[in-house]
């Protein structure tokens, strides 16, 4: 007999309201980390530490909103998806409140972490929703514009990020942060809908679900392809304020304008994934937009070696940062179309692996300090290689 549920997500497709909320959601992460990165050099000056000591603000946001998607994707599975977003994302507000506040480095660090853990309800929960509510190529056109419309927060926030260090300081950035956690959870309370039955729910053990999708290796493949392709973007996220403003020279507003210009692209990218999903299949798109990534990523890793212009690299970092438009949204779609039934569970490990590769390459980027690109550039070739060999490592294999 065919699923009923299957069914009901392939004739009911997300409605502009809820797709628009959704994506707010799991935009969590660009608003928590790209809204604060022109503020770096002022957290530093500030706190009196060094480049290094201020990016383990990020890494410790990125370990938290790891370690909190593999918890809140497993229980929302178990206990419906509305409960754990509402709990989630009122903790994320507190967890805000407390960052602005942070008297020091450490206390700003724990804070973070905490903020991540929280935080992670709101991304883990919406792609659930989204999986819950779709399949196949609609699941792959919902997840990609997913990704158009959650970019908006990566061309506004460092903008906005810029703009507000200047005229409020750093804590005044936390502090607007803090008041955007509070309208993403006003939000989720007013338009997402329980969307698992109460009869679709897991049973026995609650973390079982995950156990269900670690076996599955073609899913774990594409878990590896995601998270090494985010790899790339957060070595570019957390070099950037330091590679545009230390080495390019560039002030706060015009980094940010620099920042928003790549992430625009990123944009565009997603929003042309999303039409050609209607005729290309997801994997087509997605080993294009690799071969670009890694042929970039190699013209970067070129051009530093060359002390060329400092101005030039942001020519590759665009089209790397492109690129990834392309892979995000359909690698999402095929991953979690390997583990329906578990698909909270299985956007849990999506997202924690993102999150974890985030934290490992981020402090990477640094170890040479704030006056050079080459950390930068070998650890975007590193993970655009590893988002390669896991893509080959997806294909379908022949029967012999």
């Amino acid at each position: 007999m065919p699923d009923p549920q299957s069914e009901r997500r392939n004739a009911a497709p997300i409605g502009a309201g809820l797709l628009l909320v959704l994506a707010f959601l799991a935009a969590t992460g660009p608003f928590t980390t790209d809204l604060y990165l022109p503020s770096f050099p002022g957290i530093a000056s500030d706190l009196e530490v060094t480049a290094s000591g201020v990016q383990l603000t990020l890494t410790a946001f990125l370990i938290g909103m790891a370690a909190g998607q593999l918890g809140f994707g497993p229980i929302s599975d178990r206990f419906g998806r509305r409960r754990p977003l509402l709990l989630g994302s009122a903790a994320f507000v507190l967890a805000s409140v407390a960052c602005a506040a942070a008297p020091n480095l450490g206390v700003l660090i724990a804070a973070r972490f905490v903020q991540g853990l929280c935080a992670a309800a709101g991304p883990v929960i919406a792609r659930a929703v989204a999986a819950d509510l779709t399949s196949g190529a609609s699941a792959a056109r919902t997840f990609s514009l997913l990704m158009t419309i959650g970019g908006v927060a990566p061309v506004v926030a460092p903008v906005l990020g810029g703009a507000l260090t200047g005229l409020l300081g750093w804590r005044g950035v936390l502090w607007t942060l803090a008041g955007i956690a509070a309208l993403m959870f006003i939000c989720a309370a007013a338009a997402v809908r329980e969307s698992l039955p109460a009869g679709n729910r897991a049973t026995g053990p609650a973390f079982g679900g995950l156990g269900v999708v670690l076996r599955k290796s073609r899913f774990l493949g594409y878990v590896l392809l995601f998270a090494s392709a985010f790899g790339v973007l957060m070595g570019y996220i957390s070099a950037s304020p330091f590679v545009y403003q230390s080495i390019m020279g560039l002030s706060p507003e015009a980094y940010g304008l620099m920042f928003g210009l790549n992430a625009a692209g990123m944009v565009t990218s997603g929003f042309i994934a999303a039409r050609l999903s209607r005729r290309v299949p997801p994997r087509s798109t997605v080993r294009r937009a690799v071969a670009v990534l890694v042929g970039f990523a190699v013209v970067l890793l070129v051009l530093v070696l060359a002390a060329v212009p400092p101005l030039l690299l942001a020519i590759p970092i665009f089209a790397m940062v492109s690129s990834l438009g392309f892979v995000m949204g359909n690698t999402t779609a095929l991953a979690l179309a390997e583990v329906e039934g578990s698909t909270g569970s299985g956007s849990a490990v999506l997202g924690g692996a993102q999150f974890l590769m985030g934290a490992a390459v981020s402090p990477l980027t640094g170890l040479g300090g704030e006056f050079t690109a080459l950390p930068l550039a070998l650890v975007m070739v590193g993970s655009a290689l590893l988002a390669a060999t896991a893509l080959f490592l997806t294909r379908q294999r022949q029967p012999a």
